[in-house]
């Protein structure tokens, strides 16, 4: 699985206007997590039902990946009809949406960790079969962009509204 997108390590090479750095969020994270997330969970459902037998398979992780889906699908409504709107009028200060956004956040981190364990640090047996392994690779790169993603809005975007 390739990476869909490329967020630079570098916060000088993000967009520097609000609203350029909202746009940048919105097409670099949002856009790339709605596509990603349903192919995973189906590619995660395929292999827990073909591999149930096998003491390694990742129970549960489809089931993880698919409330991981639901719970940042509302997240990322939220920013995207009320905050981000609010930062775009430059309203401020906006620290009680901010607040609720920094602790969903928080929860976010906590299920990212959860779909770690279930994948089990993302190392496949050495049996796994190909769909296993990208399984594996696509769960990895999903927890790195959505940390990034949380990264830039936490540190860059936030607080320039509190």
């Amino acid at each position: 699985m390739t990476p869909s997108t490329q967020c630079p390590t570098d916060s000088s090479e993000l967009p520097e206007a609000t609203g350029a750095l909202i746009d940048y969020i919105l097409t670099t994270f949002h856009d790339a997590h709605r596509r990603e997330l349903p192919p995973l969970i189906e590619l995660a459902r395929k292999v827990e039902a073909v591999h149930a037998g096998h003491p390694q398979v990742p129970a549960g992780l489809a089931d993880a990946l698919e409330a991981t889906r639901i719970d940042l699908e509302d997240h990322m409504l939220k920013e995207e009809n009320v905050l981000f709107p609010f930062m775009r009028q430059g309203m401020s200060p906006l620290s009680a949406p901010i607040g609720r956004m920094r602790h969903e956040h928080a929860d976010h981190e906590e299920s990212l960790l959860r779909l770690q364990a279930l994948a089990g640090g993302f190392e496949p047996p050495e049996d796994a079969c190909d769909s296993w392994r990208t399984l594996y690779v696509g769960v990895r790169h999903l927890t790195g962009e959505l940390r990034t993603h949380m990264r830039v809005e936490n540190e860059l975007l936030f607080p320039r509204f509190e």
